[in-house]
């Protein structure tokens, strides 16, 4: 089951496949599930539109490029720690500063970049598209908000 859900979003960017290659089989199931949020929650927002796939700083990172709505978002697994994986969001946002208020106690932060995330932890789903969803409208929200 969870391969079939793996192989929704084909890999358009080689560098991608690569990198997502590399991975310990482990890690990567679960990065795959991040990518795929992603997406899904891409689709749900009209707004939003195609999602380009591409290396960013060497992980996998997540942009708007037609609708220039959101901002990029990182996935990869922690350096040095093995088991856990996190995402990552401009630290130059107040996105983290938002998920903070939302989910104190659903996720694991680091600083004003990261939600950290452990191999043997249940992913929070639904909080995370939420978190997904404000990270991909974020300079439109930016522009709809009276100054």
């Amino acid at each position: 089951m969870a391969q079939k859900k793996n192989q929704l979003q084909k890999f358009n960017n080689s560098d991608v496949a690569e990198t997502f290659s590399e991975y310990s089989p482990s890690v990567r199931e679960k990065l795959f599930r991040l990518r795929e949020l992603i997406f899904e929650t891409a689709k749900e927002i009209q707004e939003v539109g195609r999602i380009e796939e591409v290396l960013k700083w060497g992980q996998p990172s997540y942009t708007t490029p037609e609708s220039k709505s959101g901002t990029t978002i990182r996935i990869d697994v922690l350096k040095g720690d093995s088991n856990e994986y996190a995402m990552f969001f401009h630290c130059q946002t107040d996105l983290i500063a938002r998920f903070r208020k939302l989910y104190p106690k659903t996720f694991h932060f680091e600083g004003n970049r990261s939600i950290i995330f452990s191999e043997s932890s249940k992913l929070p789903e639904k909080e995370l598209k939420q978190c997904i969803s404000f990270a991909l409208t974020y300079h439109s929200d930016k522009k709809k908000k009276p100054n």
